[in-house]
């Protein structure tokens, strides 16, 4: 099918400033020639009038010699060579250009690889058989190439004699592009490594540390929320963080975790949305909705969480890196964003769960993600931007009279198929932080604690709970005593003492 145009080199596509000058392809001419609307991918392709390939982050530049004719099949041929599956491009097109260009597409080459991609994926995406033969030569090929992509578990289909390795299901598919960033976090061996770090803890210390970080957790997902809640909703929250793992993943586990976030329901529906949802701020005058992101149709959600549920199923028992499982599925709940309160705290959840069923982390010790997170909330916000204001340019919607938002189009796709690459780089990078700074200076601040305390002891007479006040104090004043507690609480010391006292803290906290 050989276009009616010609396309022009450009300098900006769709917004974005290119490298250099020069003439778009593969998905981005796709999407331009047949006004797809999609969100752009987070890497385009760009054809050079000049003889140097090269990468940024936003753009791969090929030199001429790389150039595609200007037909669907050589267009798609490239996109799929040199950028991947993009499941919810795919979709659009094929939608739009039907069944019988897709066809004479595949019989011109029957038995090429790229050409049987292109057949697998339009029978999967749109869930309708071609007027094609099934294939009975040819070596099987693997439909998402992983120098590209990180494959899930491959599963033999003889029709057109593909493995559809593609890690989710139909009706939830988020993938992950193979990055240099990523790269590097997996040879790092994190999993090795904290194992290495708690083995050559002490029992006791190990114990306190684990209980400190969970409570640490508990707190920093409900601060996120911009919440301070009460002691015991703290720990409420944080005992079922450390069931994380415990339970499958089911819609009614999801169901039993809103009702433990949610302790006061007398403003607050519990259960799944039955009307849509947003987050953002409203007009002050008129409580007009002013949404930051616009959440899955509530027609939508069973089939969504669904599909979540199984891609989560099929990965849990596949070889498949649990960092990047655990992006795909936490960060895929939070965009769907099923519940009308407490979708965040439980899309954290979701990555405990993920990383303690598929064995990263000890049962019973839970990785403050939250807590890392809260540390680099601007990056956090950025990174669920990412997602959330390409979709809300393609989401029409009108305001409710209970001043909501309803969505008017058709927005499965953008919920069901994204890219989950810059989610899964920031959460390997939360992983990272963890363990080689979190955790071990939690370790070794108790390790501290506890020389600390032994001086203490041998000095002085003083009930634990006491000498646990003393050391806060010390902590707050950065080794010091304040006036306030030496008049107060630690008037019985004479001066000397408190000297003493700051100085062996000094010689403990500080080596």
């Amino acid at each position: 099918m050989e276009y009616n145009r010609f396309s022009q080199a450009v300098s900006v596509f769709h917004g974005k400033a290119l490298p250099e000058e020069g003439v778009v392809a593969g998905y981005a001419e796709l999407i331009s020639h047949y006004e797809l609307k999609v969100p752009l991918p987070d890497r385009l392709a760009l054809i050079s009038q000049k003889h140097r390939r090269y990468e940024t982050d936003e753009w791969q530049v090929f030199t001429p010699r790389h150039a595609p004719k200007h037909t669907l099949g050589d267009q798609l041929t490239f996109a799929l060579k040199y950028e991947g599956v993009d499941l919810g491009i795919l979709k659009a097109l094929f939608e739009k250009v039907g069944a019988e260009a897709v066809s004479e597409l595949v019989r011109n080459e029957p038995t090429g690889q790229y050409s049987r991609k292109i057949w697998f994926l339009y029978e999967w995406l749109l869930v309708t058989q071609l007027n094609i033969p099934d294939l009975s030569r040819g070596n099987f090929v693997d439909l998402l190439d992983e120098k590209l992509q990180y494959p899930g578990p491959a599963e033999v289909v003889k029709r057109q004699r593909i493995r559809n390795n593609l890690p989710g299901v139909r009706n939830f598919c988020p993938l992950v592009r193979k990055t240099p960033k990523l790269e590097a976090y997996q040879k790092l061996q994190l999993r090795d490594r904290i194992r290495e770090t708690l083995g050559s803890i002490h029992s006791d210390v190990m114990a306190r540390t684990a209980a400190f970080l969970l409570l640490k957790d508990s707190k920093a997902s409900y601060a996120i929320e911009g919440e301070q809640p009460l002691q015991n909703r703290v720990q409420r929250w944080g005992k079922a963080i450390g069931q994380a793992g415990q339970k499958p993943l089911t819609k009614e586990e999801l169901l039993r975790l809103q009702q433990l976030v949610i302790e006061d329901t007398r403003f607050i529906k519990l259960g799944w949305r039955t009307n849509g949802g947003f987050v953002g701020e409203h007009d002050r005058r008129h409580g007009t909705p002013i949404p930051d992101h616009i959440s899955a149709k509530p027609e939508d959600l069973q089939l969504l969480l669904d599909g979540l549920i199984e891609t989560n199923q099929k990965l849990e028992s596949a070889d498949y890196n649990a960092v990047l499982a655990a992006a795909m599925l936490g960060f895929g709940f939070v965009f769907i964003h099923p519940f009308v309160d407490g979708n965040g705290r439980i899309h954290r959840y979701l990555f405990h769960h993920v990383l303690a069923r598929k064995d990263y982390v000890p049962r019973g010790f839970v990785f403050p993600v939250s807590a890392v997170i809260l540390e680099r909330l601007d990056e956090y916000r950025q990174i669920l931007e990412a997602y959330a204001h390409p979709r809300l340019e393609l989401t029409e919607w009108k305001p409710t009279q209970d001043h909501n938002v309803a969505v008017l189009n058709e927005t499965l796709d953008l919920y069901r198929y994204f890219d989950a690459t810059k989610q899964a780089e920031f959460l390997y990078s939360c992983v990272q932080q963890t363990v080689e700074h979190t955790i071990p200076e939690e370790v070794a601040y108790l390790e501290k604690y506890d020389l600390m305390k032994t001086w203490i002891d041998l000095h002085f007479d003083m009930p634990d709970k006491v000498v646990a006040l003393l050391i806060r104090f010390l902590d707050q004043g950065k080794g010091r005593l304040s006036s306030r507690a030496r008049t107060k609480e630690f008037a019985a010391l004479e001066e000397n003492e408190v000297g003493a006292i700051e100085k062996k803290y000094a010689e403990v906290f500080r080596s």
